[in-house]
């Protein structure tokens, strides 16, 4: 357990709320706060709960409704607010809303006298994080997008059920947007200790069914919002597996959004890259030797990214 932190969530819709949830069950910190611009939605889901306080294997402090006055001493803030993804709508439409929304958060939160590490789950998540740096001014590797954390777990689910393996002993990754950019990077995807090369040598896989594999991967978000409206456990799983890693200072390998200054040939953007995550945030950025469709397919979705984010910054101004 990890005594003191204190964790502040902003926005406490389903993906805010499936996170904290998460938390207390991990034994994340100590000290919650809960920040929504409804405050009876922030009230109410405080009372829920605290109702799961007296069973919880790992009890904390204290956890309340807030103010932005709260973040000036949190460790950690985890921004969820934004509109929601409509049916049919890609995460990239949603840019210019949600840009102005995050604005206004990041305005209160630096103002605040905030110092410490920030991780963004708002969509579209890479762009929103630009905005949020930008505003804010704060260090780039204290400011971490959700990325495609959630988007290499579905792979990893994928290609288990495929291979007949538990997700746990793959590893397997998309880079890029989380979104319908992304790319796979199956060079450097590995099963039970074995290449996925390997398999595709032995008949166990073939090149076709990493294709569908890929696609359903990143696709999987249409098909639970067609059929339940939102995604949002998996997501919270992913931001606890995040915020795990800072205040431990575990320095854990995570797929996460990351500012590029140069690596893998591209600058000035938040995109999912294989990052070292630390107390310090984003404590380094790993560069893979990528085949040259991996790294093709990488700028693709950097560019993309990049005139999304022009849309976003007009929309701030």
């Amino acid at each position: 357990m990890i005594n003191g932190k204190k964790v502040v969530l902003v926005g406490c819709g389903a993906v805010g709320t499936s996170f904290i949830y998460s938390a207390i069950n991990q034994g994340l910190a100590q000290n919650y706060v809960l920040i929504d611009v409804f405050r009876d939605v922030a009230e109410g889901n405080v009372m829920d709960l605290t109702d799961a306080h007296a069973v919880l294997p790992n009890p904390f402090s204290s956890i309340k409704v807030g103010e932005y006055s709260d973040c000036k001493d949190a460790d950690v803030i985890v921004i969820t607010a934004g509109r929601p993804q409509k049916p049919g709508e890609t995460r990239l439409e949603m840019v210019a809303d949600n840009a102005r929304i995050m604005k206004g958060i990041a305005t209160e939160i630096k103002n605040s006298g905030f110092n410490g590490i920030t991780v963004i789950a708002s969509n579209p998540v890479d762009v929103l994080t630009h905005v949020y740096q930008v505003v804010t001014g704060f260090d780039n590797s204290k400011v971490i997008s959700s990325g495609t954390t959630l988007d290499s777990s579905r792979l990893r689910k994928l290609l288990g059920e495929k291979l007949k393996v538990n997700p746990r002993s793959v590893k397997a990754y998309l880079l890029g947007e989380h979104g319908d950019s992304s790319v796979a990077i199956w060079s450097r995807s590995v099963v039970m200790g074995k290449t996925i090369q390997e398999y595709l040598d032995e008949g166990k896989i073939t090149k076709q069914e990493l294709d569908e594999v890929k696609s359903e991967a990143v696709h999987m978000a249409y098909k639970i919002i067609e059929k339940k409206r939102a995604t949002f456990y998996g997501i919270g799983a992913c931001l606890t597996r995040i915020v795990k890693s800072v205040l431990n200072d575990e320095k854990s390998s995570l797929m996460v959004g990351a500012y590029l200054s140069g690596q893998y040939g591209n600058s000035d953007l938040y995109i999912s890259v294989p990052c070292i995550v630390g107390a310090n945030g984003i404590e380094q950025i790993i560069e893979w030797n990528l085949s040259k469709e991996e790294l093709a397919g990488l700028t693709n979705s950097c560019n993309q990214l990049k005139e999304v984010f022009s849309v976003a910054k007009e929309a701030i101004q």
